[in-house]
């Protein structure tokens, strides 16, 4: 079977290149090592995720926020069955929505392990070891990535968890130790606190979000601690044993120091995710590698013609939007086209609650570089939309340049801050201000509103601050 293009792996990067590409006018077929489309994110990462945070915060809302507004209702029952069966249904019309997708682009789907066995080739072992032989001019590899194991800490998906398993719990812990203060362990181990979890939360480094804004993520790990969550920086975990009681993890200084031992019902070990190339053939085609990853130029392209690479496998973010750009990008170049990803203009979000929001460069990133800028803040404590729906944590920082006024990044921590953020991604994309921000009309009362004073505040004339 000849193809125009095949793409290894149907993540969110993996079937959007192959859709943009079909509607380009390319013979596309897919390989996917599932049995469903839509990799880590739909089936077992973001989606799902986001329908346990979302039923979770209406759970935590019920039990603790109704009252201040005048709703008497008796204390909310757990059905964590329900719950899951939720989690499972929305999981289940996203990747059949990608499915039939793949059949109204009229994309050739195949299911098992894909290799390359030569440029051009790709051999696909199926479940039962039926093994098809595919070509096509251009193969993209898409297949996303992993958990990144820690070494000392065997991951049993029962009482040492990943993200994989901390999504499909049985019951509510006692206690869960949460190994990484990232994104996916700040989300995940907010979920299991709502439900009634003690969460305490060992992280390497000195401060939570490594790679966010500073200022950022002290007011966050604040916010979290006044919820319950409970912190240990500066800490690495050398070891666990389990037990029919739970773990017992050893914990050290990261600088050294004596250990101790915490123990817990569940461990949750979420300390990143690394690419995933296992069975790839990449070493038998020559594919250059470096640090885990595949080295692509400007245009996604490997050092072997015809093979290029997207997504978490290649440089910049895990994250599955940034993924979804490059393969629309990468389609089009192949088409011949002028594909483009702005790198600087990649929002990221942490969908607890509240969330955490942010694009462009943090404080730290722009004092390394040596570029002067400007600061503009405005609390949710002054927004009167905020305060109507008692959700004043958090607060708006737009830095923008000092001579030019070009906005340079924003950081926002708020309930709803990963809607609020597209407004500044769009300003960044065309090259605005601060003051094209802080002149734009928004709608009143709303919560946005402290997005515009926070550009206003950029020239120290924020209005309700």
């Amino acid at each position: 079977m000849s193809y125009d293009l095949i793409v290894i792996g149907t993540g969110p990067g993996g079937y959007v290149g192959a859709i943009r590409a079909a509607q380009l006018g390319m013979k596309v077929a897919v390989v996917e090592k599932r049995k469903t489309h839509g990799g880590t994110c739909l089936n077992i990462g973001c989606i799902p995720s986001k329908a346990l945070l979302h039923a979770s915060e209406l759970f935590d809302e019920a039990g603790h926020g109704f009252q201040a507004l005048g709703i008497e209702v008796p204390a909310p029952q757990l059905n964590l069955k329900q719950m899951m069966v939720h989690k499972q249904e929305t999981v289940d019309a996203n990747v059949n929505g990608v499915a039939f997708l793949m059949k109204k682009h009229k994309i050739d789907q195949h299911f098992g392990r894909g290799a390359i066995t030569a440029p051009g080739k790709v051999s696909v072992t199926a479940e039962d070891g039926k093994v098809t032989e595919i070509e096509a001019k251009a193969i993209v590899i898409a297949t996303g990535s992993e958990v990144t194991p820690l070494p000392g800490v065997a991951i049993d998906e029962k009482q040492i968890v990943s993200s994989e398993g901390a999504l499909e719990l049985g019951k509510v812990p006692s206690k869960m130790v949460v190994i990484g203060a990232g994104v996916i362990g700040l989300e995940l181990g907010s979920v299991w606190r709502r439900l009634g979890a003690e969460v305490h939360v060992v992280e390497y480094l000195d401060r939570i979000l490594p790679g966010m804004d500073a200022e950022v993520a002290k007011q966050f790990q604040r916010i979290l601690g006044k919820q319950g969550m409970t912190f240990q920086l500066g800490s690495k975990v050398t070891g666990a044993k389990t037990s029919k009681k739970g773990v017992s993890l050893t914990v050290e200084p990261a600088a050294g120091g004596e250990a101790q031992t915490i123990e817990a019902e569940v461990v949750l070990v979420a300390i990143g995710r690394r690419p995933y190339t296992e069975g790839l053939g990449l070493e038998t085609v020559g594919v250059a590698m470096e640090r885990g990853r595949v080295v692509i130029d400007d245009h996604f392209k490997t050092n072997v013609p015809g093979i290029y690479a997207i997504g978490d496998v290649v440089r910049g973010p895990m994250l599955a939007h940034k993924a979804e750009d490059e393969g629309i990008a990468v389609a089009e170049i192949i088409a011949g086209k002028a594909g483009h990803v702005n790198y600087d203009c990649i929002p990221g979000v942490v969908y607890t609650y509240p969330e955490v929001a942010t694009v462009g460069k943090s404080e730290e990133d722009l004092k390394a570089a040596g570029v002067a800028y400007s600061v503009g803040k405005f609390p949710f404590t002054a927004n009167g939309r905020a305060r109507a729906n008692r959700a004043t944590d958090g607060f708006v920082k737009v830095l923008a340049d000092a001579t030019t006024d070009k906005v340079l990044g924003v950081h926002i921590v708020g309930a709803g801050a990963g809607e609020m953020i597209h407004e500044a991604v769009v300003l960044m994309e065309f090259g605005g201000s601060a003051e094209d921000l802080g002149r734009s009309t928004h709608a009143h009362p709303t919560m946005s509103e402290a997005v515009k004073e926070a550009a206003l505040a950029v020239d120290k004339r924020a209005i309700h601050m």
